[in-house]
């Protein structure tokens, strides 16, 4: 075990240095100039020449490169072009939003997605198998933006049920928190949803006509016992790897929702700094998503493994 999460750490290690030069690279590349948009359209060449000195932009972009590594050594991000604020402080402010919704979606998604996944498979061929089937063609079908917009026009405008946007954080007071965070993490969840009914029909259905299963049936254990004790856990692997696999589309998603509902996120960071030109929180935002998508995928390979040990054991073999 402990080989197998040496080789997974350092496989890790490895991708976050790549993704952080091509972040690096990725961000100068985009179109406009960050000195240009801080000093405004009418200023003169020497003032925007000043800026990007300030900035260090016009140093080689070696030594930009060595310092922007530097600064992921460090934790001190620099600070933004666009409001002068420390980028480590103003990630500190809102990632806390992102993954209380992150964590809620998936929660959501999980709970949804698994108990529609049993119900498709306990009644095959019947009206509640169709129904959800037809929630996950729905869920997988309708952009989560278009679900919010329609989310907030009933569900908040016109039957009042839900807060059509604003934040109250999760710590300072659980239950407000909460429920303002109930419709943006039902929009969020809605297409993991439907990706884990669909795969939990699936790996139900083949678990159930397997012969340790019938074996089970002939000794005399009810169909509710066999789903859980061997239908479910044997989904887990494959609950697992939907997780790690739809986690990226998740954060990409969450940037889009927080938007819908003005929610203080790490989207609606990462789009006020695209538009602005902002390099420093850019790269942050982008590196800190990176991290986050490296270090869970780390842990879903690593859960694999106390899921089935036999990946461990192969993976030392190999």
């Amino acid at each position: 075990m402990l080989r197998f999460t040496a080789v997974k750490v350092g496989e890790s290690l490895l991708t976050f240095v790549l993704a952080a030069i091509v972040i690096f690279f990725g961000v100068r590349a985009l179109p406009g100039d960050p000195a240009l948009a801080m000093a405004g359209e009418e200023a003169t060449p020497e003032r925007v020449a000043q800026i990007r000195a300030d900035l260090g932009l016009d140093a080689p972009v070696v030594v930009q490169f060595a310092k922007f590594l530097g600064s992921i050594v460090t934790g001190n991000l620099g600070e933004s072009t666009r409001t002068g604020q420390s980028v480590t402080e103003m990630i500190a402010t809102t990632l806390p939003v992102t993954l209380w919704l992150a964590a809620y979606a998936i929660l959501v998604a999980v709970v949804a997605g698994v108990l529609l996944g049993m119900l498709a498979e306990r009644f095959r061929g019947r009206l509640p198998e169709a129904l959800a089937n037809f929630a996950a063609l729905i869920g997988l079908s309708v952009p989560n933006f278009w679900l919010g917009l329609l989310a907030i026009l009933l569900l908040a405008v016109t039957l009042g049920w839900f807060p059509a946007s604003g934040y109250v954080d999760v710590l300072s007071d659980p239950l407000r928190g909460i429920y303002y965070l109930t419709l943006p993490a039902v929009i969020l969840g809605t297409s993991l949803a439907a990706v884990i009914t669909r795969q939990t029909r699936a790996s139900m259905i083949e678990t159930m006509g397997t012969d340790y299963v019938r074996t089970a049936r002939a000794k005399g254990l009810s169909r509710p016992r066999i789903l859980f004790r061997y239908g479910l856990r044997n989904s887990l692997i494959v609950l697992v790897t939907i997780i790690g696999l739809q986690l990226g589309g998740l954060i990409s998603g969450a940037v889009v929702t927080e938007r819908i509902f003005a929610l203080p996120g790490l989207g609606k960071l990462t789009l006020d700094a695209v538009f602005a030109r902002d390099y420093p929180v850019i790269q942050a935002v982008v590196l800190v998503i990176t991290a986050a998508y490296i270090v869970i995928n780390l842990a879903v390979d690593l859960l694999y493994s106390v899921i089935n040990p036999t990946i461990r054991t192969g993976a030392a073999h190999a």
